[in-house]
């Protein structure tokens, strides 16, 4: 009883005779380092009789069954077996209700540890560690940050695939799983300098400089970080030349390569900083990591480790938030606007608890295309710590519509006005705090002094809630203090008007207005102001996802950006996508593969209407504000909602549109009609008033209907049974065409142009309907 030992270990012996017949899979993690896609766990699948290893890296634990599948269904697809055996620990991850079901109805059969004793599962631990090992040699020389640790491992169980095994007589395992010798012609060293070759123009580079990490899956290319270009990326590439006799880590041009500047940071100094970029070629199966560069001084990174001090820089912190390429120009600009804008006073904080705050950086592309791009920085406050009460009150703002742009170029156009446009350098800088705030001392400007003092603030700063509401204050008491409410279309005027906001603001002028919350202008003197979906896309329930292998495809599908970057484009100047983009945002949280079918179609659409744009100024100028409303009754097969339509034209341009589903469902065709022309009322009134408080007297607006049932409703006064179920908030139409502030007017189908909003139509139709609102090529 009192020398009980453990038994020894015997040398354990598998007689496979065949691929696939004993398989033996471990998961490792998590990593103490989440990697760029936040993976913090792989899971390695081991052929008993090849040896060969296959590794899929995860995000949690419980996707290893989901990996399971993925990679039984593959492995027995080409090889034409079955697994038969598989061998792992007693983790829950597979030890589970679904793994075992599955596992019983496919009849694999299952081998599992002893509580305790990972040794009865050698294989599978001692492939982790040679593959641990293996990537943190290569990311070590190679000189990258630990987050490349997936790509380091990735690229070493290729190798691993590629080497001499003991186990199968110093044969490779991609040649027992093949019956093909290996090949090395294609072998690098990871992390070597790489210039993959490019065709830009007759006179630019013919190449340009990446870094090699490792191979790609499924082509016959090698997997390249290409820093040169403004946005890092990843790209993939046959036509490469490397070079193998320096590091990455060693080179001299390592500011080239990073698109930085080559500045003497000392011996003792390393500045590390992460870039976030976009893969060039989808989605990436066998990792999904992106390069961290380190700048290091010295010749290799092991070389003096003893004597180097690592410490964050002094001017930039925070560069993990943008594309950054040149980190040299931020700090000159945090230096910039730190002289200008950083508060000098210091005082002691007793009883309020102070602000914290952070540096942002962001490239800002220039507004037209030959503008170079902007190295941005600034300090902000992180306000989401304020307290209601007591470090602010009232955060309410005025935000601008896009509808009150278009009908300032509708205006523009027709009164032939000038239109400049004014930036605020740091607006927000210019409002003045109601409430005592203090805020942390900026990183990088610490008095040394006074290291226990806070600053005080002045001025309010990016960040906070009030800062928006405070320079509204600020800017409207200035506009009414100078009486500056009039429109004109005097030069010398609008000339004043410049030094007038200059003297009192920091502004830029940025002359004749080219760009407007992402609405591109362009102004014909002569010319004027310029600023779907088929018929057979039917939703319902049978186009959602049905099955796992959908609901992972479609989780690799960029669907919601895409979607949201339509919206985007609807809501400016797009109309025509008003209902397309309506039907496939029904589905942001659950796509089938039948809606990204049709949002490709979309993208389609787009690319062959790119001239297509709103017109202003080619209209009939005596028309005034008209609307046009329109309803498909049961058009949402999911739950039979009913759109609501409408389209409002200016000296007959359009100005505001919308379709969208009903928040209750119609009972009739004239119930659904008649809530949408309420709806179009209501966007009717606010357009007016807005007319009406830029100085413009129009004529009485005119909305118009196709349904002759929703007008007669809504003239008649009367409630009687069959209206009775109509909610009340619906029936406020009747007292305004009562009082007159509207006229209702009967429209054919045929010349509705809301009618495009409604429903897919044909070609024809769908063309006229953009000619009668003033949508067209130019």
């Amino acid at each position: 009883m009192g020398k009980q030992r453990r038994v020894k270990f015997s040398m354990g012996s598998h007689t496979t005779n065949g691929v696939l017949e004993y398989i033996h899979s471990d998961l490792w993690g998590p990593s103490p380092v989440e990697s760029h896609s936040g993976c913090r766990y792989y899971v390695t699948f081991i052929d008993d009789f090849s040896r060969k290893v296959w590794v899929y890296f995860l995000k949690a634990k419980d996707e290893v069954f989901g990996k399971f599948k993925e990679w039984k269904t593959m492995v027995e697809k080409r090889t034409g077996k079955v697994v038969k055996t598989l061998r792992t620990d007693n983790g829950l991850e597979f030890c589970n209700k679904d793994f075992d079901e599955f596992c019983r109805k496919e009849g694999i059969v299952r081998h599992r540890t002893v509580r305790h004793t990972p040794q009865q599962n050698g294989v599978a631990e001692r492939m982790n560690q040679t593959l641990v090992q293996r990537a943190r040699c290569m990311r070590i020389d190679a000189g990258l940050s630990k987050k490349f640790w997936a790509e380091a491992v990735n690229t070493a169980a290729y190798l691993v695939n590629r080497s001499p095994s003991t186990a199968i007589d110093f044969k490779t395992p991609q040649e027992v799983w093949s019956g093909k010798p290996s090949n090395y012609s294609g072998l690098k060293i990871f992390g070597c300098p790489a210039y993959a070759h490019v065709s830009d123009g007759k006179l630019e580079p013919r190449a340009m400089k990446c870094i090699f990490l490792g191979y790609a899956t499924g082509v016959k290319g090698y997997r390249l970080w290409c820093t040169e270009d403004r946005t890092p990326k990843f790209i993939i590439s046959r036509d490469v030349t490397f070079d193998e006799s320096a590091m990455f880590g060693q080179r001299k041009e390592f500011g080239d390569l990073a698109g930085t500047s080559k500045t003497d940071l000392g011996a003792n100094q390393k500045v590390e900083f992460e870039v976030d970029a976009p893969m060039e070629n989808g989605v990436d199966d066998t990792s999904e990591e992106q390069p961290v560069i380190d700048q290091n001084d010295s010749q290799s990174i092991a070389a003096h480790r003893p004597r180097r001090e690592i410490r964050r820089p002094m001017r930039y912190v925070d560069c993990v938030s943008a594309n950054i390429t040149n980190p040299v120009a931020f700090a000159l600009a945090v230096a910039e606007e730190i002289g200008r804008e950083e508060p000098r006073s210091y005082k002691e904080a007793m009883e309020m608890k102070p602000v914290d705050c952070k540096w942002l950086f962001k490239i800002k592309d220039g507004i037209s295309e030959d503008e170079p791009p902007k190295y941005k920085s600034r300090l902000v406050a992180k306000g989401f710590s304020q307290k209601e009460g007591i470090d602010y009150n009232e955060v309410f703002s005025p935000v601008v519509k896009h509808k009150s742009i278009r009908v300032l170029l509708a205006m523009v156009s027709v009164f032939n006005l000038e239109l400049d446009q004014l930036d605020v350098k740091t607006a927000f800088l210019h409002g003045n705090l109601e409430e005592e705030i203090y805020m942390k001392q900026p990183e990088g400007f610490v008095d040394s002094e006074k290291s226990d003092h806070v600053c005080f603030l002045k001025k309010s700063l990016y960040g906070l809630k009030q800062s928006p509401r405070q320079w509204y204050k600020r800017f409207d008491a200035f506009m009414v203090l100078m009486s500056l409410c009039e429109i004109t279309k005097n030069r010398a005027e609008i000339n004043k008007l410049k030094q007038l906001l200059s003297s009192e603001f920091e502004m830029k002028d940025l002359g004749a207005a080219k760009k407007i919350l992402g609405m591109e202008i362009w102004r014909d003197r002569d010319a004027g102001l310029f600023t779907p979906l088929a018929q057979h896309f039917k939703f319902d329930h049978s186009t959602l996802p049905s099955t796992d292998e959908e609901v992972e495809y479609m989780k690799s599908v960029p669907y919601s950006s895409v979607v949201g970057s339509l919206m985007y484009a609807m809501v400016c100047t797009r109309p025509d996508l008003a209902f397309a983009v309506s039907v496939v945002s029904r589905f942001m949280s659950n796509p089938g593969k039948a809606h990204w079918e049709a949002v490709k179609w979309i993208m389609r659409y787009l690319k062959g209407s790119s001239s297509v744009c709103l017109v202003y100024g080619n209209g009939d100028v005596s028309s005034g504000l008209v609307g046009f409303t329109d309803s498909d009754h049961g058009g949402d097969l999911m739950k039979r909602r009913s759109l609501t339509c409408y389209i409002f034209t200016l000296f007959g341009c359009a100005i505001s549109w919308r379709a969208s589903l009903q928040p209750t469902v119609a009972l009739s065709t004239t119930e659904a009609e008649y809530m949408s022309l309420t709806e179009g009322v209501k966007e009717g009134m606010w357009l007016n008033g807005f007319l009406g408080s830029l100085g413009l007297n129009l004529s009485k607006p005119v909305i118009y209907c196709d349904s002759q049932s929703a007008l007669c409703l809504a003239k008649n006064p009367v409630y009687h049974e069959r209206t009775k179920h109509i909610d009340v908030r619906l029936n406020f139409i009747r007292d305004v065409i009562e009082e007159k502030l509207f006229s209702i007017e009967k429209v054919a189908t045929e010349v509705n142009p809301a009618d495009m909003l409604t429903k897919p139509i044909t070609t024809e139709k769908f063309k006229h309907s953009l000619d009668l609102v003033n949508v067209c090529k130019v």
